[in-house]
Formats: C-alpha cells, sequence, structure tokens
C-alpha cells in the first residue's frame, strides 16, 4: 500500500468517488480541516503532503527532460546555484556570492560551504565543473544553447568556481536555477553515461528532501533531508507524489481532500469554476509567469506537403483560435500572436505577421498549392499527435481536427504516453503535425534557439527544433541576440525574430497558456513567485 498521510483522517467520501467511477484505492486523507482559536489558525511542521501529477516522470533529472513533471518533482531533491525571488531578482542557492568580472568574461561563484549530498558525501566546486561542461552544455536542452558561451569552469578551491566565458552573456546567471542547470555529484556521475545512469530515476542532490522509493505508475516518495543547509526546512515530514491520469480523478481527490496538492493545470477547466467556489480549496494562478509559454502546432517540414508555406498558411487560417481559447479553455488562455507571449513585454511585439480565422482563405491557398478538393471534400491526411499532459491536451486535437476537416484537410489524431510522443517527435520524426506547449521564459534566449535554430535537434533530445526548419536569416537573428551587450538592441533582434517565425511559421502559435495549481486551504506555504511551480517545496506547511 503506498505511504499514508500520517496528519490525516477519513472524511467519509469514498462513495462519492465510487459513484463517479474513481479508484483511488490508498489515497490518503486529506489533513484535517482546520481548526481555528480566536480566528488564528497556528502552522505547524511535520506531516506528509499527497500530491497528485501526471504524466508519471520518466527521469528526474531536468538536464535530460523538461517536462513539467520533472521540473516539478527535481527542485525538491537536485539544486541549483541561484534561485529567484518575487521580482525574478536572483538569489542564492548553493553558491552564497557571485560576480561578474568587469570584461564580462568571467563569472565568480562563492558556494556555500558545509552542504552534503544525500549520500553523506561533500559539495565542492568539482561537481558545479562536472554538471557544467559535461551535462548542462551537453545534454540538457535548453542549456546547450545557453551554456555554450562557457569555455572552461576553473575551480581554485572547493568553494570557488569560476566561469569562462568567450564573450559576455546576459543570459547565463538567469539560467542557474534548479531545472536550467541542476547541479549533480560528479563522485556518481563521471565516467559514465549521463543518460543512462541509474541515479536519474534513484537521485541524489542537496535538497530539501530525499528520494525515498518509486514505484512505477503508483507514486513518488520523498523523505525530510534532516542534514539540509537551510536551517529549519523543510516543514513538511514527507511528500507523495502520486500519479492520476485521470483528471476527473484528480478533482474528485481535491475535493475528498485525499489530495492537497495539484499542480499544471490538473483538473478539467469545467470544473475550475465549482473548485473556485470550494471552501477548503484554493485555485491558484501564480507561479508559471517565468515560463512564458504558449501552446503551438509544429509542422513535420520533411513532409512535402507541409514544406510548402502556402499550406502552413492556410493551415492557420482554418482555426478558430478564439473559439479554441473560449469554448475549449474556458477562457483561462488568450490567442497568441507569435512564439513570444505578451506578458515578456521587453521583448513581445504585436507587430507580425497575423492569420485570422478565414476557411475561405484557407481553401484559396490550398487550391494555389494544388490539392484541390476532391468529390468527398477531402485535399489530403495528415497525422496530428498531442502532447498527453491533461485531457485539454486531447480536446484541443479534436477541436482543431474539426477546423481543418471544415477545408478538406483529413488529420488523424494520434494518441500516445508521454514515452511515445517523445520518441515518435523527437527521435523518429514520425509525425505531421505535433500539438502542445511550449515555454520561451521571461528572456527568450533560454526558449527560443532550442526550437528555431537550424542546428538545434539532436535526435532523442525533446524539447528542441523537431521541424526540420533552418533558415539562416533566423540563425543569424539568434546569434546576433546573444552576442549584443545592449538590451533594447538585443530585444530589437528578438522581435525580428518573431516577425521572420511568423513569416515562415515553422509553428502556429495557438494560445498563451495560463497555468493553474489547486491545493487545500490548509496548506500554507507554496511558493508563488513567477517560476514558483518549478522551485522546492521546502517553505510549504501544514496549518491546524
Amino acid at each position: 500500500m503506498p505511504p499514508q498521510n500520517d496528519r490525516s483522517r477519513s472524511r467519509g467520501r469514498s462513495g462519492v468517488l465510487s459513484r463517479r467511477g474513481l479508484l483511488l484505492t490508498g489515497l490518503a486523507a486529506s489533513a484535517a480541516a482546520t481548526l481555528r482559536s480566536g480566528g488564528i489558525a497556528a502552522k505547524v511542521s511535520g506531516g506528509t503532503l499527497q500530491a497528485a501529477i501526471w504524466p508519471a516522470p520518466s527521469t528526474f533529472l531536468t538536464a535530460v527532460d523538461v517536462n513539467s513533471s520533472v521540473t516539478l518533482v527535481a527542485p525538491n531533491i537536485i539544486e541549483g546555484l541561484l534561485a529567484y525571488g518575487d521580482g525574478m531578482e536572483l538569489r542564492p542557492s548553493l553558491a552564497e556570492h557571485w560576480a561578474a568580472s568587469p570584461d564580462g568574461l568571467s563569472i565568480t561563484f562563492k558556494l556555500r560551504p558545509n552542504v552534503r549530498w544525500h549520500d553523506g558525501k561533500p559539495f565542492t566546486s568539482r561537481d558545479v565543473k562536472y554538471s557544467l561542461l559535461e551535462v548542462w552544455k551537453k545534454i540538457h536542452p535548453r542549456g546547450r544553447s545557453v551554456f555554450a558561451v562557457v569555455d572552461a569552469v576553473e575551480t581554485p578551491d572547493d568553494h570557488t568556481a569560476i566561469f569562462k566565458l568567450s564573450r559576455p552573456s546576459l543570459v547565463v546567471s538567469h539560467a542557474l536555477t534548479a531545472v536550467e542547470a541542476p547541479v549533480l555529484p560528479a563522485h556518481l556521475y563521471e565516467g559514465k553515461d549521463v543518460l543512462t545512469n541509474p541515479h536519474n530515476l534513484q537521485p541524489v542532490g542537496t535538497g530539501a528532501f530525499r528520494f525515498r522509493q518509486l514505484r512505477q505508475g503508483e507514486f513518488l516518495e520523498l523523505e525530510r533531508n534532516s542534514d539540509y543547509w537551510d536551517e529549519g526546512r523543510p516543514y513538511l515530514d514527507r511528500i507523495v507524489f502520486r500519479f492520476l491520469p485521470d483528471a476527473a480523478t484528480r478533482s474528485a481527490a481535491l475535493e475528498a481532500g485525499e489530495v492537497q496538492f495539484a499542480p499544471w493545470s490538473p483538473v478539467p477547466i469545467a470544473d475550475v469554476a465549482r473548485l473556485k467556489d470550494n471552501a477548503s480549496l484554493i485555485v491558484e494562478r501564480r507561479g508559471y509567469q517565468w515560463e512564458a509559454a504558449y501552446f503551438r502546432a509544429e509542422f513535420n517540414l520533411r513532409n512535402p506537403i507541409l514544406a510548402d508555406v502556402r499550406v502552413r498558411r492556410a493551415f492557420a487560417h482554418a482555426i478558430n483560435r478564439e473559439g479554441l481559447a473560449d469554448t475549449v479553455w474556458y477562457g483561462l488562455v488568450k490567442p497568441a500572436t507569435g512564439p513570444v507571449v505578451s506578458t515578456s513585454q521587453r521583448y513581445y511585439t504585436a507587430d507580425v505577421p497575423r492569420y485570422a480565422f478565414d476557411p475561405a482563405a484557407a481553401k484559396s491557398l490550398l487550391d494555389e498549392a494544388g490539392h484541390k478538393a476532391g468529390a468527398s471534400g477531402q485535399r489530403f491526411s495528415l497525422n496530428l499527435l498531442f502532447q498527453p499532459l491533461n485531457d485539454n491536451f486531447r480536446v484541443t486535437a479534436e477541436y482543431i481536427k474539426q477546423n481543418l476537416r471544415a477545408v478538406g484537410i483529413d488529420a488523424k489524431i494520434v494518441a500516445t504516453d508521454m514515452a511515445g510522443y517523445i520518441r515518435r517527435v523527437f527521435a523518429e520524426y514520425d509525425f505531421d503535425v505535433n500539438i502542445g506547449q511550449m515555454a520561451n521564459f521571461l528572456d527568450p534566449e533560454i526558449g527560443m534557439p532550442r526550437q528555431f535554430l537550424s542546428n538545434a535537434a539532436t535526435k532523442g533530445i525533446p524539447w528542441v527544433n523537431a521541424s526540420g526548419y533552418g533558415n539562416p536569416e533566423v540563425d543569424a537573428l539568434i546569434q546576433a541576440a546573444r552576442v549584443e551587450p545592449d538590451e533594447a538592441r538585443r530585444a530589437d533582434l528578438f522581435k525580428q525574430l518573431q516577425r521572420r517565425i511568423q513569416t515562415d511559421l515553422p509553428v502556429l502559435p495557438l494560445f498563451e497558456l495560463g497555468h493553474f495549481s489547486v491545493h487545500g486551504k490548509a496548506v500554507t506555504g507554496f511558493n508563488t513567485s513567477p517560476d514558483g511551480v518549478t522551485t522546492s517545496l521546502k517553505n510549504v506547511r501544514f496549518s491546524t
């Protein structure tokens, strides 16, 4: 039986769950409802937080996979050099102090002393050097671009790491969080294949929680790191991440109090209004702004039909993005104008080519491209894959299928699990169109190059350029932005890049994503800063 919440009691809701066809055998009941004395709720340490996530992580190393479940779980175990504050200001984590040289060609990090890995070995600058040169630069889907400018790491002593840069870079210091640059134990990784290292599934970190057990298909259990460097943290004794694939099951578990936390838009969108009215729950939209995510359709340009930009533009005119946002996503998202979302105010521009919903224009472009409708009205077929993150992704695929049918395109939806999706899209390129979310982050130099650089694709590495797209002008704009020291000119380069992408349409931005979490009111301390959902739960505690 999975681990139970030692601070919980039954709420007698099993009948409700069974009537809804939900199987939550072994789920622990919630922490008791907040007990108040004089109107003040006391905060206490201890207890087990029950969390619901999906998909189940295939690894706990964000350098290998930056899927939402991985980025949620991993920072509790594995840390970065720096963290972000509420205003996205940099804060210490494994590095206590840092400073760039006047010429911008080196950054010196003074590491926190007396930090130990979960196996008792000391954390040193050797770990930072190994992680940067062998993992972030070579494997991380975003880090390979961000840290390409770092030529070497000097380690004059155990608590000093000096990054030596080939040129000044504004983005390196902004990408040193636990997700973007996880520091790994060199003594467990050196000389071994990072991708197949068993510690990817039995992680050893420096974080607030230690890996305790993983039961495939059921749950992951973490326990308090009693030797954690941040004295007094964490407050919780344990966290149990339960792998619940069905959104309705997650919704019922939250309402029954059997789960106290579920992130990444975990419930059917249609349930959100009801959950907001539930006096024991909070629907929280903060904590996701940093990823600046958008939902997009990516075209496989190896397909001769889709290699014609007229077909891609017809696809764009065929989709009713406003209707998609309103009917499928209940107005919780807004149509996108390009690959940079409007909340990234410094880099965003609305001055890009746009493709209004216009089925007649779509049909005209398809005719012009030589794809005349047959007697049945059909022009050609293609397969449509979707990221299996939640049910709304599937419903979005069905909505797009209907839009395409209206202009004579037969879209055959292909459903897979996450491993199958990653394999087909990023290893085998066995897709015509794939839809799902992609993050560019508030500094788009972190997220855009991996999607649009001609040399960004590496077979088997997920969340990179899978379309086969390459444009020398785009490559040049990205390179210019990387080396531009003036922030205003750098922002203008990203605006030019958006205009070029919207002209070529290797991907079609559909809408700007706004995720949400749901948690019990009796649980406090969740990080609501712009990157909060991808940070440690070390400040979370129960109220009594």
